[in-house]
């Protein structure tokens, strides 16, 4: 007796056929939307960002196109259109110039401190925080460290004036203990340790919603099993909550690197007459005060979209290199 074997159709073979032999139609393929169909059905959605989209086209993208005055011997008097055409001339200038080379280094040596002091701050109290058991006594911390990132920087540079100046309680301490004309807001050579206190006593508090996220996504099982394995709130800490919040430090890390060339305008600026150029001048606040209040709109032009070009570098680099190290990137 012969066994005959079903043949079995082929994944890839012809479409297969119906109980009668005729041929079943094929599924048709999905015609993919156009834009302008997509648009119209969810013309909502783009109303709804039309506002942020004009936003930063006349304000980010539109601006793009004045980085050609630091081509020129730019005069406001005679416009773009009619100021005369110098090439690379500021680009040369910028690493001839002794101000230029004097602000670049204020610039990464404040920029560095507030990477290895400012960036991790915020991560040290959220876990500190987090290991709180009263949960009223966090609120009330997280309320008061909340505060200063509220107050515009004038406030802020006014209060530590009033502390740490000529005629402030601290001054005054340090005189009874013989440590005379002591003003710690005037001292250049401790100038940019004072622009890092001062970064981390107003942002520390706000840099912690970030982390409180991140640490409350964090599985609460991962957290009991732990501590029914015997480990303690130490381990605890540096076995669960640390890796839980590498992909956020990750993130946030590269954004900065981004930012190394760019310092608080504001807050070097407010302070600059007291302490001096020498210790105070930046790329922002050269930018401004050599294009701005001195005219020099080329160099100054130049100095800001060179400054650009590199923090894109840095951020393209910075997202290779955590990418690399599995760490993921933002792009």
């Amino acid at each position: 007796m012969s066994t005959t074997v079903a043949e079995v159709p082929d994944a890839h073979g012809p479409t297969p056929a119906g109980s009668d032999g005729e041929e079943l139609p094929t599924r048709p393929t999905p015609r993919r939307s156009t834009l302008g169909q997509r648009m119209r059905r969810e013309w909502q959605m783009h109303v709804f960002i039309l506002p942020g989209v004009l936003f930063f086209s006349l304000f980010a993208y539109i601006p793009l196109l004045g980085n050609v005055v630091a081509f020129q011997d730019f005069s406001a008097f005679r416009g773009i259109f009619g100021s005369q055409w110098v090439g690379l001339q500021n680009f040369a200038n910028l690493f001839t110039d002794d101000e230029v080379l004097r602000a670049v280094a204020n610039t990464l040596i404040i920029s560095l401190l507030q990477i290895a002091f400012v960036f991790p701050a915020p991560i040290i109290l959220a876990l500190f925080l987090n290991s709180l058991i009263g949960e009223r006594i966090k609120r009330v911390i997280q309320t008061i460290v909340y505060l200063p990132h509220f107050i515009s920087w004038v406030i802020v540079i006014a209060i530590w004036q009033k502390v740490l100046g000529g005629a402030g309680p601290v001054a005054e301490l340090l005189d009874l203990l013989g440590m005379h004309g002591v003003n710690i807001m005037t001292d250049p050579d401790t100038f940019k340790v004072l622009v890092v206190s001062q970064v981390i006593w107003k942002d520390i508090g706000w840099g912690t919603i970030i982390f409180f996220a991140a640490i409350a996504a964090i599985p609460t099982e991962l957290y009991e099993s732990a501590a029914t394995d015997g480990a303690g709130s130490w381990r605890r800490m540096w076995h669960i909550t640390l890796p839980g919040l590498v992909p956020v430090i990750s993130l946030l890390l590269i954004l900065t690197v981004g930012n190394l060339l760019t310092v608080g305008f504001e807050q070097l600026q407010l302070q600059q007459p007291a302490v001096g150029a020498d210790a105070a001048q930046v790329l922002d606040t050269f930018v401004y005060f050599r294009g701005i209040a001195g005219g020099d709109w080329g160099l100054s032009a130049a100095a800001g979209l060179l400054k650009g070009v590199i923090a894109t570098l840095l951020v393209i680099a910075a997202n290779r290199i955590a990418k690399r190290l599995g760490t993921g990137g933002i792009f």
